[in-house]
């Protein structure tokens, strides 16, 4: 299965054909032969599982990791992988065998879920209006009021009344995030929209069982997850599915319910039971999952859906805008009012709107990568460098390589070696070929900026502006050339599009070499180094993330005191005070450190345990009197024991005007 092969030949159990002898994961492999190995030109096994593209060929499905797109990472991952092997480069059958070479490291692949818009099933006649379902005035999302009406709704009223239909995308948006947090791979909803449109169905189209098939099979998915809301007053019901595409086997019904203002932890907590549904051996909470969106405010997620969803281009806008004001931390509207801003060719709000994303978010490569683009186009060409730059640094793309080429040149300065890399990565695409030559010429280099122009020709025959410019440089014609200062010269070619599903795959493999490289390392070294990821996660919101990353380091090294500070802080976060004490405790028993004595102090204050909270930051201090956490803390203790202390001293209120005291009123027969 490790046998060595060369250039162009197929390999003879999985019919992998290898294109780039450069490129170490240059392959096209039949997902039906062969679906959860690719072989480098080393003989390397690489598990390509859930690294896919959409191709439109039914049953024949290909999955297709392209040179012209990973030859950055490929470079990266051979260099790790020789590191990791010794510098063998090749995978032993022993390795294999004892679960310690790379496919094995490799191994934990990510399932594919498509998760389907779920369906309205309200009967318009059970919603009440707030005034009467509530008794009072206060709006609840998706829910509007009519100040002339005041009694229960007809049908028809009710339909004016209320319209909860942003909850059928609400609930995909969510369980993707959470299911993403956990491991899994979730779709998109721009793959199911471009699934519905290879399949000529609209995008509002609420697909059967039937078609639901047919869209997994076209997206590859190997799980769907079906659902239902329906609304009785304020009161919400959700039940889910999980049908499995390979076995043809769909669970029990999957419920939760309670008031609709508490729509989000509901979804989270739903989230929770499909990860268990895919994972029974899942060790994230459930508390953790339920304060995921501890910091969104649902109207603001509402106004969110509502962007992403409206047709009108000014309705998004003003959507996407509503929601970020209502909720500033709210990453995905940053995001895509950025999107909706840059189409609008606002780029200067849109570079804003892009610089909100934090960088553990799943959208951060291509939030980066439209940043950049803005900045661009309103040109902030150092700051655009900057961000193409960053992404560079983690993915190599040819695209994101080229641009930040552009971003150097248009600064006045060489960017022909950045324009090199580029072309080596994809050398089919003739724009890159076009930015080169004229980067050559500009910087004197006649003959080779000819020479990328004649090939940029080979690969695009039609392209105008390259011919023109290699008649002008060929002195075939008397145009005036662009360096003698009397013609426009010409400007290297900027990729605008975003290959979303090329970024996705490339940063799964990413990942899949990162997992590759901490697994082989020992114990307590992993466990550092998960250790270091988990606080970026947390130190950004990423609850789930954090945990799955604490989790693992514990399960490398136990007795790692950071690991359990780590986790007490999330297990705080996500309101358990109980697993946060036990943690944290769990921590302080390996090691003294200020992570674990910071969580005690807080937990002991929220309980108005003085004593012990004065003697937990009284430990912090004595760890770092600098801190500034801890020395707030102090203030914070201090304050809280003088206002109990002045409650104490204060006499009882008396009972309020026109009511008896209740202890001298006393029933009848007591008297």
């Amino acid at each position: 299965m490790t046998a060595q092969w060369r250039r162009g030949q197929k390999h003879p159990h999985c019919h992998v054909i290898h294109v780039n002898p450069l490129c170490p994961l240059c392959v096209t492999v039949e997902r039906e032969m062969q679906p959860n190995a690719a072989y480098n030109q080393n003989g390397i096994g690489i598990d390509v599982t859930g690294i896919f593209s959409i191709s439109g060929e039914g049953r024949r499905r290909r999955v297709t990791t392209c040179c012209a797109l990973l030859i950055g990472l490929c470079t990266l991952l051979a260099r790790q992988t020789l590191q990791a092997q010794g510098g063998s480069g090749r995978e032993s059958a022993t390795d294999t065998a004892n679960g310690t070479g790379l496919t094995n490291a490799m191994d934990a692949s990510r399932p594919i879920v498509l998760v389907l818009p779920f369906d309205n099933q309200t009967d318009p006649a059970s919603i009440m209006p707030v005034a009467a379902a509530t008794g009072t005035g206060e709006p609840q999302p998706g829910i509007q009021q009519d100040s002339a009406h005041s009694g229960g709704p007809t049908v028809s009223q009710a339909s004016e009344l209320v319209n909860l239909d942003w909850i059928r995308e609400a609930a995909p948006e969510i369980l993707d995030r959470r299911l993403n947090a956990v491991g899994y791979l979730p779709l998109t909803r721009e793959d199911r929209l471009y699934a519905l449109d290879h399949l000529g169905l609209p995008e509002t189209f609420l697909p059967s069982r039937a078609t639901a098939m047919r869209l997994a099979e076209t997206l590859d998915a190997e799980y769907i997850v079906i659902g239902s809301f329906a609304a009785e007053g304020t009161h919400l019901k959700l039940t889910a599915r999980l049908i499995d595409v390979t076995r043809l086997r769909m669970s029990g019904e999957l419920v939760e319910s309670g008031d609709i203002s508490q729509l989000l932890p509901l979804l989270n907590s739903l989230a929770w039971q499909l990860a268990r549904k895919l994972e029974p051996n899942l060790d994230v909470s459930r508390q953790t999952f339920v304060a995921a969106s501890a910091g969104v405010h649902l109207d603001a997620f509402e106004q969110y859906i509502r962007g992403i969803t409206e047709r009108n281009a000014d309705e998004r806008l003003r959507h996407l805008k509503r929601a970020t004001t209502l909720s500033p931390d709210l990453t995905e509207a940053w995001f895509a009012l950025g999107k909706e801003e840059f189409e609008q060719q606002d780029y200067e709000d849109a570079a804003a709107a892009f610089a909100k994303t934090p960088p553990g978010d799943p959208s951060a490569l291509e939030s980066d990568f439209y940043r950049g683009l803005s900045l661009i186009y309103s040109g902030n060409y150092q700051h655009a460098g900057d961000a193409f730059a960053t992404i560079a640094r983690v993915l190599p793309l040819p695209e994101v390589v080229n641009n930040e080429g552009v971003s150097v040149s248009r600064r006045g300065q060489d960017g022909s070696a950045l324009y090199r890399q580029a072309e080596a990565s994809d050398p089919t695409d003739e724009d890159y070929h076009f930015n080169l030559a004229v980067s050559l010429h500009r910087n004197g280099d006649k003959a080779g900026a000819k020479r990328e122009l004649e090939q940029a020709l080979k690969l695009r025959a039609t392209d105008n502006e390259a011919r023109a410019l290699l008649t002008n440089w060929s002195g075939t014609e008397t145009v005036p050339d662009a360096t003698e200062g009397n013609a426009v010269e010409p400007l290297e070619r900027i990729k605008r599009n975003f290959n979303g599903a090329a970024f996705r795959q490339a940063a799964l493999m990413l990942d899949q070499v990162e997992a590759a490289r901490i697994a082989a390392l020992p114990g307590d070294q992993r466990a550092t180094q998960l250790n270091r990821d988990a606080r970026e996660k947390l130190n950004h919101g990423l609850l789930l993330e954090a945990e799955r990353e604490y989790r693992a380091a514990l399960a490398a090294d136990s007795h790692n005191a950071e690991a359990h500070a780590g986790m007490a802080e999330v297990e705080e976060r996500a309101g358990d005070s109980a697993d946060a004490r036990e943690q944290a405790q769990a921590s302080l028993a390996e090691q003294l450190n200020l992570d674990a004595d910071l969580v005690l102090t807080r937990l002991d204050l929220a309980a108005d345990q003085i004593a012990a909270a004065r003697a937990d930051v009284g430990q912090a201090l004595k760890l770092d009197s600098s801190n500034r956490t801890a020395r707030e803390l102090r203030k914070a203790i201090e304050a809280r024991a003088e206002a109990m202390r002045q409650k104490s001293l204060d006499p009882p209120a008396p009972p309020a005007s026109g009511l008896p005291n209740a202890s001298a009123e006393k029933a009848p027969n007591q008297r």
